[in-house]
C-alpha cells in the first residue's frame, strides 16, 4: 500500500487533470460541457491540497507527521467537493432544460453556505492526526443532503428522458456516498475503512469520465 496509494492518487489527478482541460477546451461552443470540465477541475484542484500532502506522508515520515498539512487538505477539499456538486446542479439543469427553480436554488445554496461554515468552524481541529468524529458528523449533514438532492434531481430526469449517461451519474453519486459516509463515522476508529475512499475517488472520476464521453458524441 506504501507504493500503490501514491501511484493510485498520481493516476487519478493525472487523469481528472487530463479530461477537465480538454473538455473546458472543447467547451466554448458547448456550456454543458465546459461546465463538466469546470466542474471535473474544481473535483481535482480540491482533491490536489489533500492527495499531494498525503502521498508525501506516505512516502516519507508517516501521516501522523504530516498531520496538520493534511488536514489542512482536507479543509480545502471539502469546500471544493461542495462547489462541485453545486456546479453539478447548474449541469442538471442545463442537460434536462430545466427553468429556474428558485426553490431549489435556495435550498441549494443553503446547504452550500451550511456546509461551508460548518467546516470552517475551529471545533474541527483540522491540524490534529485524531480530529473530533462528531465535527466530522455535522458538516457532512448539509453535504450528504446535498447529495440527496441533487440525486434525486438527477434520477427522476434521466428516467423521465431516458437518458442513460445521466442515470450513470446518478449510480456514481450513490457509490460515493455509499464508500464515504462510513469512513466519516468509523474510520479514525477502524483504520482498514479508509480504503473504501479508493471506489470513492473512482466513482467521482467515473463520473467525470462519463461527462468527457459526452463530449465525444
Amino acid at each position: 500500500m506504501k507504493y500503490f496509494e501514491p501511484i493510485f492518487h498520481v493516476f487519478y489527478l493525472g487523469t481528472v487533470f487530463y479530461m477537465s482541460l480538454k473538455m473546458i477546451s472543447a467547451g466554448k461552443n458547448d456550456k454543458m460541457i465546459k461546465l463538466f470540465g469546470i466542474m471535473a477541475f474544481t473535483l481535482g484542484a480540491g482533491d490536489s491540497f489533500h492527495l499531494i500532502p498525503r502521498i508525501y506522508a506516505l512516502l516519507t515520515t508517516g501521516l501522523e507527521a504530516n498531520a496538520a498539512a493534511l488536514g489542512i487538505g482536507k479543509l480545502v477539499t471539502s469546500i471544493t467537493m461542495t462547489f462541485f456538486y453545486a456546479l453539478l446542479i447548474r449541469i442538471w439543469e442545463i442537460r434536462f432544460d430545466i427553468k429556474e427553480d428558485k426553490g431549489i436554488r435556495v435550498f441549494a445554496w443553503i446547504l452550500l453556505v451550511s456546509r461551508i461554515i460548518l467546516t470552517l468552524m475551529p471545533q474541527n481541529k483540522w491540524a490534529l492526526y485524531d480530529a473530533p468524529v462528531t465535527w466530522g458528523i455535522y458538516r457532512n449533514i448539509p453535504f450528504t443532503i446535498l447529495g440527496v438532492l441533487i440525486l434525486y434531481l438527477i434520477l427522476k430526469e434521466s428516467a423521465k428522458h431516458k437518458d442513460e449517461a445521466f442515470k450513470k451519474i446518478g449510480i456514481g453519486i450513490i457509490i460515493s456516498f455509499a464508500c464515504y459516509l462510513p469512513v466519516v463515522l468509523f474510520a479514525t476508529t477502524y483504520r482498514l475503512v479508509g480504503i473504501l475512499m479508493i471506489p470513492k475517488t473512482l466513482a467521482y472520476l467515473w463520473v467525470v469520465y462519463i461527462g468527457y464521453k459526452e463530449m465525444n458524441k
